[in-house]
């Protein structure tokens, strides 16, 4: 990758909005497959208890292992993944090479975290799941759904003056 192709790709990662530079076109029932892995998905994580609020809590006040070993295992399986992408230059299944940009610390992430953590501590919920538990009929996680939204929304509005 070219210098200018890194500039690239680092500015494009700034962008709020996920763009498909993909040509390919597919009818709409084409994308049933991915709403079938994802109540697959949800499925898994409410059997495995991944998105009990009990096991989010036992996470936060270190009472359980559980919870980290499920995150330590997931960033575990994504590095070796990352390894195999990059040592092997796969691409992706329409051909294209995939891109993956360095990362640069910056304190915004810190303060992001921060407020991340604090709020999946306070709902017991992250975004991942918080359509599983709507399903399981915890209907109260609505409110954390639309602040989840409410806040996605205030960060594109105000991204600009952020730090980045």
């Amino acid at each position: 990758m070219n210098q200018q192709e890194i500039k690239d790709l680092r500015e494009s990662e700034l962008d709020a909005v996920c763009v498909n530079e993909n040509e390919h076109s597919h009818p709409m029932w084409y994308n049933i497959k991915y709403v079938i892995i994802g109540i697959l998905f949800g499925i898994v994580f409410t059997k495995a208890e991944v998105i009990s609020w009990f096991r989010i809590q036992e996470m936060f006040r270190l009472e359980s292992f559980f919870m980290y070993g499920v995150i330590g295992s997931a960033i575990f399986t994504s590095m070796i993944s990352i390894l195999i992408i990059k040592k092997f230059k796969i691409k992706t299944i329409n051909g294209e090479p995939i891109k993956l940009a360095d990362k640069k610390f910056n304190k915004g992430n810190i303060y992001g975290g921060l407020i991340f953590g604090l709020g999946w501590a306070m709902t017991g919920a992250c975004p991942g799941p918080l359509f599983a538990q709507i399903g399981t009929g915890a209907t109260v996680i609505v409110v954390t759904l639309f602040s989840a939204i409410l806040g996605t929304w205030v960060y594109g509005k105000f991204r600009d003056k952020l730090p980045h």
